[in-house]
């Protein structure tokens, strides 16, 4: 069963899969006592008071840039510790400010938005909530994608520190940051003046919890960790008309169906199949009834790749294939597709090789095992946590996942009887301890960073 924080206050300690309590047992004798005691302390951490924190943020999901009580939760628990908080940077998002004597300045950022999906996933304390959209339409939200964690993560990472003060010397930067799930959220705090305000920080450090990863395992990529991603509208016009009489149309249900196909042509004719690339149409509406041929459908896309040559091209061919239909299809000038491209768009995601190298020591020694892996990526995700690194300034990141699934979970999906619970789906759902493996991680990773 899925541990439920709401229910159990026990005294409970970091529990390994079985493969990572393998590796844990070989880690060097001499780190034992420092590991053991960073791992009790957020354990008791946990227990004390991040796993009811955790299933706060979980019942109280906000929509993307309306994450107004989630802001607050987070600056106020922050403050509690202590922390320098500015609210209301890029909109809903905010900043801590830890200083500690000179050195390097830390930035450490989690995503606070949830998703509009209808929570079924059995869990007693499932989301139930409901929030007006920007659009003026109510929708139920839930933490679909463990932004929740993330948080959480956060603050279990701002206590230690603080506790560990003599540990290390600099400054860190504590980033929430909202509307991740529309990939403008970290744009909007880079433009509202983020590193003119508080400093352009030497590293950037982010991490993202993982379905079908065993609970509390930690891994990390280099190079390409998640896609550019780019949203695009569509608007194909047609001319409408009684559908009794299509040779006075043009119709636009017709050039969108064949719009569709012809996306598909762009990546397996157009694209080398060495370089990955996709285009998904999530959405298509048109008309209003069964006999009238409608004078516009608007389309939905994501376009996702590994490189902005081939991002460039993709989007390009989009537009000039709507524009080919069209006009094969007598559409005059005036009328040719609107294209929308920009409003959703994050480039790639790259990890500094670097930087992952420097703390791959600090990482063995205190979780016991190596979490480097280069194994394929399951997908074409992506993550607006690119737009930290991708400035002028350069800044060297590393983002690196935690494995959320329990482990009689992993087992059935070992077994093949069932599958991960998928990331934006209404059946998803994380084991909160996972949270304590994502602030050991977290917490390493700073101090080794903040050690220059």
């Amino acid at each position: 069963m899925l541990p439920d924080p709401s229910r159990s206050k026990n005294k409970t300690r970091v529990l390994l899969p079985p493969l990572l309590f393998l590796l844990s047992s070989i880690a060097p004798t001499a780190s034992l006592a420092a590991d053991e005691a960073l791992k009790m302390a957020i354990a008791d951490y946990y227990d004390d008071h991040l796993s009811d924190l955790f299933v706060w943020f979980h019942q109280n999901p906000e929509l993307s840039f309306l994450e107004n009580n989630t802001a607050a939760r987070l600056a106020a628990e922050l403050r509690g510790l202590g922390v320098d908080v500015t609210e209301g940077v890029g909109r809903t998002g905010l900043v801590g400010i830890i200083e500690n004597g000179p050195g390097p300045m830390v930035m450490i950022r989690a995503d606070m938005d949830g998703l509009p999906v209808l929570e079924n996933n059995g869990l007693s304390y499932a989301s139930r909530a409901r929030q007006i959209n920007l659009a003026g339409e109510e929708m139920p939200v839930m933490h679909a994608c463990g932004h929740d964690m993330h948080m959480t993560s956060l603050v279990g990472t701002a206590k230690m520190l603080l506790d560990e003060r003599d540990s290390w010397s600099g400054t860190v930067m504590l980033v929430g940051q909202p509307a991740e799930e529309i990939i403008n959220g970290a744009k909007a705090m880079i433009d509202d003046g983020l590193y003119e305000r508080w400093g352009v920080p030497d590293y950037g450090i982010g991490l993202h919890v993982s379905s079908g990863l065993p609970s509390g395992q930690v891994t990390v990529r280099e190079g390409i960790t998640n896609s550019s991603t780019d949203s695009v509208d569509i608007k194909m016009r047609g001319i409408g008309g009684h559908g009794a009489y299509p040779q006075q149309t043009v119709d636009p249900i017709y050039m969108s169906s064949q719009l569709v196909v012809a996306l598909q042509g762009i990546i397996s004719r157009q694209i080398s199949p060495m370089a990955p690339a996709v285009i998904t149409v999530g959405s298509m509406h048109g008309g209003s009834k069964h006999n009238i041929i409608s004078n516009e459908v608007d389309l939905q896309l994501t376009v996702r790749t590994d490189s902005e040559e081939i991002r460039a091209q993709v989007l390009q061919s989009i537009e000039d294939t709507a524009e080919g239909i069209a006009r094969m299809n007598g559409i005059p000038d005036d009328l040719l597709p609107i294209v929308s491209v920009g409003f959703e768009s994050t480039p790639t995601n790259v990890n500094d090789n670097e930087t992952v190298q420097r703390l791959l020591p600090a990482w063995t020694e205190q979780l016991g095992y190596n979490p480097l892996i280069d194994t394929p990526r399951p997908g074409m995700g992506g993550e607006d946590f690119a737009e930290f690194g991708q400035t002028e300034h350069d800044v060297p990141t590393v983002f690196f996942s935690v494995g959320g699934t329990p482990a009689d979970v992993m087992a059935e999906i070992e077994a093949g009887t069932r599958g991960a619970p998928p990331h934006h789906s209404q059946y998803f759902f994380i084991d909160p301890e996972s949270v304590k493996a994502g602030v050991e991680a977290m917490y390493t990773a700073a101090i080794e960073l903040l050690q220059e």
